[in-house]
């Protein structure tokens, strides 16, 4: 091969060497050889530098051993030569240069004043640079690129020609599931800028990752990819081959390049051919189109910008499967995150503000029209922006291998399958649904209908082998809204009632549900015979049979194995799968407990639990309620305190039915530790709470539970409860 890139290469890593040399010779001056030297909050230490040479980066000294790696691998700088006749001798300088750009970054981060990362997950409006990936994003996020959630990312260097390319662009990768990894600028902007100037949302949720504005930052990406090998790829430090082969392999990463190519710019897109990665550039730049290192060609340029992602996706080999759904606004994954703020958004639906519901119904073929989408009163352009209206979502499917116990399967996965659409959020499920359309989807013409145009396209994607009809309809009419819930009402009744007989001891295998983890990253749903999912929507025969339709989902079998604590339900396996599911933030929770290591919650749940410690008992709040709590917080504050996976003891998220369990935490008492809730939940739930008062020996435990009508204060809560002699006041204590 004969390729004068090669000589900018050299170049351009020589001129990174010379800086790096210089930086570091400032710091040790500063700081002193001794200085702690890494990327926050990683075992991984400098992971470019240590995935490929085994090199523990820990102090400013032992930057000197990488300096003297990089002189060893770097070739002189070429004179009267017009090209080089080979990869090689630029493939090693690509190397170099990626350990110097670590060398410079990790500098950074030695003077916190002047680091110039923000410590969020997040970028802030004072600072889009969020820098290196801790490991619990690599965690979260690098099992995605082996599951194949996210296929692979693009590292953008540059800006592009203006700030709609560059959204367009955005949008298109994050359609095709990829992450977005931005570093370095052209003429002093950079793509992050130019997106955080059109209100796009960036950070690690929606996978449009600002790194950093130096083109050191685009090191970052790589230490990602290095990291991804060392963690799920089982490659050593040192194992350079084996770093490099597993990303070549299994991460279907490419380079788009805006703007000017500079020879340290030359020397980047080196390094990442190292690693399989080709560079797609939309300026003329010496192409090198033979294969060798990289799958198909190595650098193509140049290529008109609405072809560039498609072009990078052709040359890495990477196979997408995209669903094109019929809709104006983008869709995929990278939505789900997405939040819709009360200012953002055109209308709303459900959320205890107007009656909503969702359902899912099985019909005989002839009863459905597949692909019919019907909207039954008032669309989105008929209300004015902030409106608030009822929703009824009914999907009414039939297939030859469709079952009844497969609906609750399908109907869950409408939250998921909504919240893929940007613009539109969704929350809950049955009739605790909240859906908000913002102001941007709706001036691209989203509209109500469209919704069942995203659940009839993603059930046919997903669920073709049991489904073969889908019809959809939304009610948006009141009256409509309120008779048809009910409806669903007994149905969802009927689902629960499946159960009745069926104990946490007598099998060997809960299951798993993980729907809600791209708002929650770190719960985990344990379905269990005697305890439905905290939305309520969710029962342990629905996990066993979203299962059967889709083995590689998020209802997994957990094998119970040894039981550690039979009073508090903890068990071996349990317990490793949390670990795995969790990313290691989990290692252990009680299903029956409240107080010691309960179960996470998400931020789906019907009702949520809390200790009223001076009444020796638990309160309990449902979604509905907007009034004060004994506990002194309101459900949305309790929400907000108690949601995002946390696993805080004393709280606890649950769904209605789950009050009636006899596990309902029974290993602090049970039912009987049930003190105060809101008049209509209590209502609502009476005979159940009754039957098992009646069970437990208390006859009419609803009289003696206090509700908003007789105290919202835990001293006048107290005061009734000894009036009553409500068992829980003679319990032991619970703390």
């Amino acid at each position: 091969m004969s390729h004068y890139i090669a000589v900018n290469v050299i170049k351009g890593a020589h001129a990174l060497a010379d800086r790096a040399k210089k930086e570091l010779d400032r710091a040790k001056e500063s700081f002193g050889a001794g200085a702690k030297a890494e990327f926050p909050n990683t075992g991984y230490f400098l992971p470019v530098i240590y995935a490929m040479t085994g090199e523990k980066v820990e102090k400013l000294s032992d930057m000197d051993r990488v300096i003297g790696i990089v002189d060893d691998l770097l070739p002189p700088v070429p004179e009267g030569r017009h090209y080089l006749p080979y990869l090689g001798e630029a493939l090693d300088a690509g190397m170099a240069t990626l350990f110097c750009d670590e060398i410079i970054e990790g500098i950074k981060y030695i003077d916190n004043g002047k680091c110039p990362y923000t410590k969020t997950t997040n970028p802030t409006e004072d600072n889009l640079w969020l820098g290196a990936a801790d490991d619990v994003i690599m965690r979260e996020r690098g099992l995605e690129f082996v599951d194949g959630t996210a296929p692979g990312f693009a590292a953008i260097v540059g800006a592009a020609p203006d700030n709609g390319t560059a959204v367009r662009i955005a949008r298109e990768l994050q359609e095709k599931n990829l992450y977005v990894f931005m570093s370095h600028d052209t003429d002093g902007k950079n793509m992050a800028e130019q997106l955080a100037e059109e209100d796009v949302q960036m950070g690690w949720e929606t996978r449009l990752v600002p790194f950093g504005k130096d083109i050191t930052a685009t090191v970052f990406a790589l230490g990602f990819a290095a990291r991804a090998a060392m963690s799920f790829g089982g490659a050593t430090p040192g194992d350079f081959r084996k770093v490099l082969m597993y990303n070549k392999n299994r991460i279907f990463a490419f380079v788009l390049s805006f703007g000017p190519v500079s020879d340290v710019r030359f020397a980047q897109a080196a390094g990442a051919i190292n690693y399989g990665f080709p560079t797609i550039a939309d300026t003329d730049i010496t192409q090198i189109l033979p294969t060798g290192i990289c799958t198909y060609e190595h650098v193509v340029s140049p290529v008109g910008h609405g072809e560039m992602v498609q072009k990078a996706i052709e040359v890495r080999g990477l196979k997408v499967t995209v669903h094109k759904i019929p809709i104006p606004v983008s869709f995929g994954p990278a939505f789900e995150g997405e939040r819709i703020r009360k200012e953002q958004m055109h209308a709303q639906f459900g959320g205890n503000i107007t009656p909503a519901f969702e359902f899912v119904t099985t019909r005989d073929m002839g009863e459905v029209e597949d692909g019919r989408i019907e909207v039954i009163g008032p669309e989105i352009d008929d209300v004015k922006k902030g409106s608030a209206l009822p929703l009824g979502i009914v999907a009414e499917v039939a297939g030859r291998k469709m079952q009844s116990d497969f609906e609750p399967i399908l109907e869950r996965y409408v939250h998921t399958f909504i919240n893929e659409a940007q613009g539109v959020w969704h929350m809950g499920q049955r009739d605790i649904n909240w859906i908000r359309i913002s102001d941007q989807a709706k001036e691209k013409g989203f509209k109500i209908a469209h919704l069942g145009t995203i659940i009839h396209a993603k059930f046919h994607a997903e669920y073709n082998t049991i489904l073969d009809k889908v019809q959809v309809r939304l009610y948006t009419k009141e009256e409509d809204v309120l008779k048809l819930r009910e409806t669903a009402r007994r149905e969802y009744a009927a689902r629960d009632r499946r159960l009745a007989g069926l104990t946490d001891e007598a099998v060997d295998t809960f299951y798993s549900c993980t729907l809600c983890q791209s708002f929650a990253p770190t719960h985990v749903c344990v379905l269990t015979p005697e305890r439905t999912g905290l939305c309520g929507g969710y029962n342990w025969l629905d996990g066993k049979a979203a299962f059967e339709i889709t083995p590689t989902g998020p209802n997994q079998p957990i094998k119970k194995n040894e039981t550690l604590d039979g009073v508090k339900g903890r068990w071996s396996g349990v317990d490793a799968f949390l670990n795995e599911a969790s990313r290691g933030a989990l290692t252990t929770f009680n299903a029956y407990s409240i107080m010691d290591n309960p179960m996470t919650s998400c931020g789906c749940f019907e009702c949520i639990a809390a200790l009223l410690p001076m009444c020796n008992g638990i309160m309990t709040v449902n979604r509905e309620f907007a009034g004060m709590t004994p506990c002194g917080m309101k459900f949305s504050t309790l929400a907000g305190s108690v949601g995002g996976g946390n696993q805080t003891p004393g709280f606890v998220g649950h769904s209605k039915q789950y009050i009636g369990s006899k596990k309902f935490i029974s290993a602090d008492g049970g039912i009987k530790r049930l003190v105060w809730m809101p008049r209509a939940l209590k209502e609502e739930l009476a005979a159940m709470i009754n039957a098992r008062g009646k069970e437990e020996g208390v006859e009419n435990l609803t009289d003696m539970i206090c509700d908003e009508t007789i105290a919202e204060t835990e001293d006048k809560v107290f005061e009734f409860l000894q009036e009553k002699g409500h068992p829980a006041v003679s319990m032991p204590s619970l703390i």
